[in-house]
């Protein structure tokens, strides 16, 4: 009897056991009962449900990252091997939508959907636009049409980015590229020089001008009156010393000798 009791109570213990869920943060989950899915989306918490004839089905509505490496086709018909993120999630007041429409494996249609616009927006653009500093668009323009071909699918999946975090170009078109960039480098540097030299000889030409402006200026103030001031100035400086001296003058200018150097 007690033995029989102990089965019942750890078949009990299993059957209770199997027949909760708990649903943590970040996610949903959904009741599917003999295979119909209930139309109430459950949140935090626990879920006790039969096990028998219905199953929990939990999804995640935090944000999901695929990565792929591609071979992606170009504008000029070239190969270009590439490492790529796509950042998506699953609304989760839509997760129903999903489910129905997409089936559990959605992941996989967001990769085929992915596939199919990268290379149709690649296409229309040179190998090495991926590669500059149109990368941006070309990621925009494949999440944009991603989103479009998604919206004909079923509503619920929302699309965050597409990153095209490594790009490989062919190796004869890199080593292009890379003589490109140093000789728009070079031409960067030489232009830079040029300006400087050219700064400096206006500067030297303003110096110049300037030097000349204050010669003239000098000569022309200096009249006949002002010599013969400055003269009368020096005649005074002189007779303030107590050296001897021997002053030669036409009466204009003073021409000094000094007797101690005699």
């Amino acid at each position: 009897m007690k033995k029989t009791l102990k089965i019942t109570s750890i078949i009990c213990a299993i059957l209770l056991c199997s027949s909760c869920a708990v649903i943590r943060p970040g996610e949903v989950g959904v009741k599917q009962r003999l295979g119909k899915l209930n139309d109430k989306i459950l949140t935090n918490g626990s879920i006790v449900y039969n096990p028998i004839t219905t199953r929990v089905i939990k999804k995640s509505t935090q944000s999901q990252n695929i990565k792929l490496n591609l071979t992606l086709p170009s504008k000029e018909g070239l190969s270009v091997n590439s490492e790529i993120s796509i950042l998506y999630r699953i609304e989760a007041d839509k997760v129903i939508s999903v489910i129905n429409n997409l089936g559990r494996d959605y992941e996989s249609i967001v990769t085929s959907v992915f596939r199919s616009a990268a290379s149709d927006v690649c296409a229309q653009f040179f190998a090495k636009d991926m590669h500059s500093g149109l990368r941006a668009k070309i990621e925009q323009e494949i999440l944009e049409k991603m989103k479009l071909n998604l919206e004909k699918q079923a509503d619920g999946i929302e699309l965050i980015a597409v990153l095209m975090k490594r790009i490989q170009l062919p190796v004869g078109l890199a080593r292009s590229v890379e003589r490109k960039l140093q000789a728009e480098q070079e031409a960067m540097r030489m232009k830079f020089v040029l300006q400087q030299e050219k700064l400096e000889a206006e500067r030297k030409i303003i110096n110049a001008k300037g030097e000349r402006d204050a010669q003239l200026i000098l000569s022309k103030g200096l009249s006949d009156e002002i010599i013969k001031i400055r003269a009368i100035d020096a005649f005074r400086d002189l007779a303030k010393s107590n050296n001897s001296k021997i002053i030669i003058t036409d009466g204009k200018t003073p021409l000094l000798i000094d007797d101690e150097k005699k």
